[in-house]
């Protein structure tokens, strides 16, 4: 009989992984961790059921919440990243030779050491990067106590429930906001709008009062499935303005690799379905 796993995240309708070889399946303090095979996707992560980040298709998400706020910001040297256990997203803000600093703030150790151990192909020796401070603790409350100074803060959370719910507050983006330097950009992820369009509605909300400039750009990741995933924005500065010859000119400077990010793909990410722009406040 084929081992199948079923993702429990929404009430009315599911997607299913065929599990291959089970490489990790434990339970921490916070939640039930597994990573398996899948024919698809190569190997997959989970926490309790929920697929978090895939061998074959993270690329998608870690380059747009990554390289579109710092490509934007044009002149970042600091960046946060709450969450991103898997290291994905510290490699891909570290790829940037700008960046001199990565503060990353993960709750659960354990999600680090068994990355490090199967998923090494996400990270790709991030952890090992000197400019990355890796600090083990609640990112609320590190957000709290932070002296700040942050030009890009980028929330790589899990969906609001459980451990990630305090991610999603309003106190938690005014403490983020307080975190960035002048004309710095917070970064989020929302969810997928034709699913957890709330979600995103109450994002927005938050960040429409605190932000001069705020809205969602999406990017389409398979694993993430229902539509488009959406990534919150807000900012003080006017980096969504930038032209498209601007972000070609520093794309190019930077000499990074990509296998979905584009200038074009940044500058078209805000234009947003109709769906999602009605969700926005």
């Amino acid at each position: 009989m084929t081992d199948w796993i079923r993702e429990p995240l929404h009430d009315a309708w599911a997607q299913s992984l065929r599990v291959g070889k089970l490489f990790y399946d434990s339970e921490t303090d916070h939640q039930r961790i597994r990573v398996f095979e899948n024919a698809t996707f190569g190997r997959v992560l989970t926490l309790d059921d929920v697929v978090q980040t895939t061998e074959r298709d993270n690329f998608i998400y870690h380059e747009m919440m990554a390289h579109v706020p710092i490509i934007a910001h044009g002149s970042a040297r600091r960046a946060l990243i709450i969450g991103g256990g898997d290291g994905g997203m510290a490699r891909e803000v570290l790829r940037h030779r700008s960046i001199e600093h990565v503060t990353m703030v993960e709750i659960d150790a354990g999600v680090v050491d068994f990355s490090k151990e199967y998923l090494p192909m996400i990270s790709q020796g991030a952890f090992d990067d000197p400019r990355l401070n890796l600090v083990i603790a609640d990112g609320a409350e590190f957000i709290r106590r932070t002296e700040g100074g942050y030009d890009v803060i980028i929330v790589d959370s899990t969906d609001p429930i459980g451990p990630g719910e305090v991610l999603f507050t309003d106190t938690f983006y005014g403490h983020a906001k307080r975190a960035l330097t002048p004309g710095g950009i917070l970064v989020t992820q929302n969810g997928v709008p034709f699913m957890q369009g709330e979600e995103l509605t109450d994002t927005m909300r938050a960040f429409k009062a605190l932000f001069a400039d705020w809205t969602c750009y999406t990017a389409t990741v398979p694993t993430y499935a229902g539509g488009p995933m959406a990534f919150g924005w807000g900012t003080d500065g006017a980096a969504r303005q930038t032209s498209l010859t601007e972000l070609e000119r520093r794309f190019e400077a930077a000499g990074i690799e990509t296998d979905y990010y584009t200038p074009a793909v940044h500058a078209a990410a805000f234009a947003l379905p109709r769906y999602i722009a009605r969700l926005l406040p």
